[in-house]
């Protein structure tokens, strides 16, 4: 169970940067030296071995830093793991989420957030106004970093150029937990205003599994017969799980 704020838990204290704290606040100078020994000893490792060297507590620890520059991390870093259960879900929460749990306040959440933004700007940039198809593993890790861990299900188009070059990424719907309505029209309205000649459609499966519902199949039919219509190809449509992804083109249902 994630464990959450008290209703009526006592104020807590802050740090001298302003983030909500769960114990007394010391001056950096002042830290036990057990906690700066092992900070320092966390950012050599990094530095020396990279991520890949490092469990998920540790990197969540190295990020926390940051945040909370007085105090030991570790005891927050178990407990949002605890939470929410691996390091890509825990950069990935919603913040209202985050905010609920035992020690999390305001840095600590922009933190979180800022690395979410970061990485998926970084994928991002691998895919955009490059072309797509010979870039295909570029792009799952672009839909991955961005949708993957979602809680809610989202629907984007990629719309692309005559040489099957990314020139937009767009969100088309949001939904819930299990459902998004999507627009055939709307879809290809926006084509035509991008001047686009080919689409992949993407949406996530929050459950984790990317078996496409009968909807998704009807759905993609819909937009399909609307692009053919106007000149439009698409080229795939990808369902985004938890660990792994499924494509219409590769299963035969486009």
């Amino acid at each position: 169970m994630c464990p959450t704020r008290a209703l009526h838990e006592a104020p807590t204290l802050f740090d001298l940067d302003g983030d909500e704290d769960t114990g007394t606040a010391l001056p950096e100078g002042r830290l036990p030296s057990y906690i700066r020994d092992h900070r320092k000893r966390l950012r050599t490792r990094f530095m020396e071995g990279g991520a890949a060297a490092m469990p998920d507590y540790e990197l969540l620890e190295l990020v926390l830093f940051r945040a909370i520059p007085r105090q030991d991390v570790k005891p927050l870093a178990r407990r949002l793991l605890d939470c929410f259960g691996d390091f890509n879900r825990v950069i990935t929460a919603p913040a209202h989420r985050l905010a609920e749990v035992q020690g999390v306040g305001d840095a600590v959440v922009q933190e979180l957030k800022i690395v979410e933004a970061a990485a998926q700007r970084m994928a991002r940039a691998k895919v955009l106004n490059r072309q797509v198809l010979s870039s295909w593993n570029a792009l799952l890790d672009y839909c991955h970093t961005a949708m993957a861990h979602r809680e809610t299900e989202q629907f984007r188009v990629l719309y692309l150029d005559r040489k099957n070059v990314l020139i937009a990424d767009e969100e088309q719907a949001k939904g819930t937990v299990d459902h998004v309505p999507v627009y055939p029209r709307e879809v290809v309205k926006r084509a035509l205003e991008l001047n686009a000649s080919a689409l992949i459609l993407v949406h996530n499966h929050p459950s984790g599994d990317p078996t496409p519902s009968d909807q998704d199949i009807t759905v993609t039919g819909q937009i399909q017969d609307a692009a053919q219509v106007m000149g439009i190809t698409l080229h795939d449509h990808l369902i985004i799980g938890k660990s792994r992804e499924l494509s219409f083109r590769a299963q035969g249902l486009l």
